[in-house]
């Protein structure tokens, strides 16, 4: 056997391996902007997303917004998840862009975040990006991985994305015009979302790395998880997925990779398979947006 063919052998069995291996998935919230949800389910918003997560005995990993959060009762939302358990992270005090803000205004934006958080901050520190977006520069994405590195943060990066904030501001509008309609229609189609980017993403985390990782889906603190994240943890259970804690996730080898590619940012499985190069016809870009979700639901006449 020649050494060609033995490597190849090798890469098929892996990849064979990969695919009889069950998927993973640690859920990551971000924003926490639980004063959006409309009423009646902003006063039970907090426990019951927690709840859901207790009851399959899962440690998600909350990502603050400090703004979201500025006041007492905010605060005393961030303290519920950190006493349940929960990792607490870093997502800026503003939830401005790094190119709107500019480099320096980020990092402070970064800082004042830390010092209103304070000790609810998960330790080891961990940082995630607004809109997944990491400078459109190297100068920006450098300098940016430089102060992270400098201030005991690691990037608390995304595999799985979604839109899943798309579908709960729709839902949300909608039901402010018009106070009757069911919100339960919105059920079947935020599922088969998240479950379309959840193959889709584990499906190009597999081609590119030939192996299975432990993936972090990104979805929000929204009035569409207050009303389906129960369902979307039993869909995940129901289809082959294993729920694991975000701080198990966060330890697979993808998170310690920083992709070169600019505009930077995007899920890292997306990042990786960009700077590969060997998935140029099939990737877009931006990954996820409202511009992919549109039609669906305008079709759906939701």
């Amino acid at each position: 056997m020649n050494r060609r063919t033995f490597l190849g052998g090798l890469c098929a069995g892996a990849l064979m391996s990969a695919s009889t291996e069950k998927p993973e998935v640690a859920i990551t919230i971000d924003d926490f902007g639980w004063w959006a949800i409309p009423e009646p389910w902003r006063a039970q918003a907090c426990g019951t997303l927690l709840g859901h997560l207790h009851k399959r005995g899962v440690q998600a990993a909350g990502f603050v917004a400090g703004r979201r959060v500025d006041s007492a009762e905010g605060l005393m939302i961030v303290r519920r998840w950190r006493d349940a358990g929960h990792w607490i992270g870093n997502h800026t005090y503003s939830h401005e862009g790094i190119d709107s803000m500019g480099l320096e205004a980020f990092e402070a934006d970064v800082l004042r975040n830390e010092q209103l958080l304070g000790g609810l901050l998960t330790t080891p520190k961990i940082f995630r990006f607004p809109m997944l977006k990491e400078g459109k520069t190297a100068a920006v994405r450098d300098g940016m991985r430089g102060f992270l590195k400098e201030h005991g943060y690691r990037n608390g990066a995304v595999t799985i994305d979604a839109s899943d904030w798309y579908y709960s501001s729709r839902l949300a509008d909608r039901l402010k015009a018009d106070p009757g309609f069911d919100s339960k229609l919105y059920r079947a189609p935020y599922l088969k979302h998240i479950a379309d980017r959840a193959a889709y993403y584990d499906g190009l985390a597999t081609e590119l790395l030939h192996r299975k990782v432990r993936h972090t889906l990104l979805v929000h603190f929204n009035l569409i998880n207050v009303l389906f994240l129960g369902d979307l943890l039993s869909q995940f259970q129901q289809t082959g997925w294993r729920l694991v804690d975000a701080s198990y996730a966060f330890g697979d080898p993808i998170f310690e990779r920083a992709p070169q590619t600019l505009p930077a940012g995007e899920s890292l499985v997306w990042a990786l398979a960009k700077e590969s190069g060997r998935f140029e016809k099939t990737l877009r870009y931006p990954g996820e947006d409202d511009v992919y979700e549109e039609p669906l639901l305008d079709g759906l006449k939701l």
